[in-house]
């Protein structure tokens, strides 16, 4: 039987390049990069020249960057640090009702300290509106945080714009660039935002460890207390080798992104037009924004049929998707994504999220929509 990996969204497979580079690290250096001696310098420079490497491809500065142990930290540390060193500013934050569970879960615990949280709406493509960015905009405004593009639907959001308006009145702006990066292009000073998140493990890189990128002059209280690394806004023992793959990924994304981009696309449009001649145009439902999307990610409604039910179906045909949203006790939650879209039951209830990458061909593509073609027949004629 074959085995195809649709879930990139979650998860991607490490890039040999960079496999190699931390095989190199983690066989011939153990050193603490807190040491003085020669083993700690050697790990020492080994972070300062990932660091480099990675402000570089992101147009950025390196003491700009912060590393962490991955986008929810990320998310995390932007929110709390920025909310510590401006707590006698203001007590009002705006979100949007899509953020990662990393930005929602934050903003809840933030709301039971005393501060107010807006939740902006999206429309039926999941995009926010920059008019309700400035219609929520308040005088007690500290922070804004928006992601650049959802990882469940794709939908890519108004960055530039809400960070123009951000800047405009004062107020910080965190972006949550997980899923963006190595699908669009960024250049953190091009783009008016004052703190951005990344992650290595959706780059082709390793698990458990980001970045956070902090523009200078952005005060940032650490969430992590004990030594001085990251120049006080990160305590803890480098991921050495973690920080050497990040550095990699970070590189091979950056120069291949064009290449990157049109091999997702492509096998994007193929999987839509192969499900049209196996189904039929009116038996799915894509959801998302119908132009501005990350080419990898496609999120599809099958009506008649159940998330879970599905998914379980394409796991025995070793089909590997995902339903985009939580997963608790067993059972699949309905998206908040979805439900925050005001898509129809039938719609919620049966998306599930293919996300395409590294080793994705186009006999995978065949191999998957006719498995799915026989799937879906299944559970129709037996509902």
């Amino acid at each position: 039987m074959n085995s195809i990996y649709l879930d990139h969204a979650a998860s991607t497979p490490v890039h040999p390049e960079v496999a190699q580079e931390m095989l190199k690290v983690m066989t011939g250096q153990y050193g603490n990069a807190s040491s003085v001696h020669a083993f700690g310098r050697l790990a020492k420079r080994t972070v300062s020249g990932a660091r480099d490497r990675i402000a570089k491809a992101l147009s950025c500065h390196p003491d700009e960057l912060v590393f962490t142990a991955g986008g929810t930290e990320s998310d995390n540390l932007a929110i709390f640090g920025v909310l510590s060193a401006t707590a006698n500013t203001g007590k009002h934050i705006i979100t949007s009702a899509i953020e990662h569970h990393a930005v929602l879960h934050a903003c809840e615990e933030l709301e039971k300290t005393g501060y107010r949280v807006t939740y902006l709406p999206v429309d039926s493509t999941g995009r926010v509106r920059v008019e309700d960015v400035k219609s929520a905009l308040t005088e007690e405004t500290v922070l804004i945080t928006v992601m650049y593009a959802n990882n469940e639907v794709g939908t890519v959001q108004p960055v530039r714009e809400i960070g123009e308006l951000a800047r405009s009145r004062g107020v910080l702006f965190h972006v949550d660039a997980v899923q963006a990066l190595g699908a669009v292009p960024i250049s953190c000073h091009d783009l008016p935002v004052d703190l951005m998140s990344f992650s290595a493990h959706k780059i082709n890189g390793p698990q458990g460890v980001g970045a956070l990128y902090v523009r200078r002059g952005v005060h940032l209280g650490p969430r992590l207390h004990g030594g001085l690394q990251e120049k006080k806004r990160r305590a803890g023992t480098e991921n050495i080798a973690g920080i050497a793959g990040f550095a990699k990924a970070v590189e091979i994304v950056t120069a291949q992104l064009e290449k990157r981009r049109d091999h997702d696309f492509e096998l994007r449009q193929t999987f839509i037009r192969l499900l049209e001649q196996k189904l039929g145009e009116d038996s799915f439902i894509i959801n998302g924004h119908p132009s501005e999307f990350l080419p990898h990610i496609l999120n599809i409604s099958f009506p008649e049929t159940d998330t879970e039910t599905f998914l379980m179906n394409l796991d025995m045909e070793g089909v590997a998707a995902a339903s985009g949203s939580a997963c608790t006790s067993g059972s699949i939650e309905l998206s908040h994504v979805l439900q925050a879209m005001k898509l129809p039951q039938n719609v919620l209830r049966s998306a599930i999220r293919f996300s395409f990458g590294l080793g994705n061909t186009t006999e995978d593509m065949e191999y998957a929509t006719e498995k799915i073609a026989t799937i879906l027949r299944r559970l129709r004629n037996r509902s």
